[in-house]
């Protein structure tokens, strides 16, 4: 990997850690840290040593958002830095995020405002500290939740929720963001490591062609009409089936109905 300046990228037996690296400034999003971002995940997506991608920030914050002089102010006077900025803004936080072809979590270990609900929300999973801070401060200081924060929360959040947090600019902690619904849960931020990494080897256990198809089918089928995803996901399974080189399929059914050492949804049959 190349030598970054605003993330570090840590790999360990499989899981690989992209920390937002800028504490001092309780890792405020600057064009440079966009353009890192947009060239790490480009390279993780095809590294075989990634099974299971975590996003998280050092120090006490997740992400404090964008960075209003670096991304803003310094961008002002200049079209195509401003142009290059915003696009590998959103391209890494939705698109890169949203189409990655491993399962990603976000360990949202401290403070998350603003610009930083949009990776968040484009990860699979979130995790939260009980004692993370939210916050969608932009109505303090005079603009809308911008970039696409806005669709984030309307699609995320529930409509009221959304409306209070938007508009109040009053900030939550991780347990309101479980209840919400931003976060799949929380947990005491002293075992919050421990709980992301629990998970993530959950999902390496999982059949990697498997899990990336699920994850692609459910994004997919959100807006369909039933009729739509009917034939979205039969054409789905099949082009699993045919390209999983590991047989995922048929080696569960072979494992539940052959060699009884599978029940879905308990775990392994016990030998008695």
């Amino acid at each position: 990997m190349a030598d970054y300046q605003c993330i570090r990228v840590e790999k360990d037996n499989g899981i690989t850690w992209v920390i937002l690296n800028r504490p001092e400034k309780r890792n405020a999003m600057s064009p440079t840290m966009h353009f890192e971002m947009n060239d790490a995940l480009t390279e993780l997506a095809t590294d075989d040593e990634t099974r299971v991608l975590i996003i998280t920030g050092a120090g006490e914050a997740f992400s404090a958002g964008q960075d209003i002089k670096l991304y803003f102010r310094e961008t002002e006077g200049d079209p195509i830095k401003k142009a290059r900025a915003q696009q590998a803004s959103n391209s890494w936080r939705w698109h890169k995020l949203t189409q990655f072809p491993k399962p990603t979590i976000a360990m949202v270990n401290g403070y998350c405002f603003g610009g930083a609900f949009t990776q968040v929300c484009a990860c699979d999973i979130a995790i939260a500290a009980d004692e993370a801070t939210f916050g969608l401060s932009e109505v303090n200081w005079g603009v809308i939740p911008g970039g696409i924060v806005s669709w984030n929360i309307a699609e995320i959040l529930s409509h009221r929720d959304a409306m209070f947090y938007a508009m109040t600019g009053l900030p939550f902690d991780g347990k309101k963001a479980s209840d919400i619904r931003l976060v799949n849960y929380s947990v005491p931020k002293a075992q919050l490591r421990e709980e992301t990494l629990k998970i993530a080897k959950v999902l390496m256990d999982k059949n990697p062609a498997v899990l990336r198809a699920t994850k692609e089918a459910v994004r997919t089928v959100r807006y369909m009409t039933h009729d739509q995803a009917q034939q979205y996901l039969a054409a789905k399974l099949t082009a699993l089936t045919a390209t999983d080189k590991d047989k995922g399929m048929e080696k569960g059914m072979s494992q539940f109905l052959d060699d009884k050492t599978y029940r879905p949804g308990f775990g392994a049959f016990k030998n008695d």
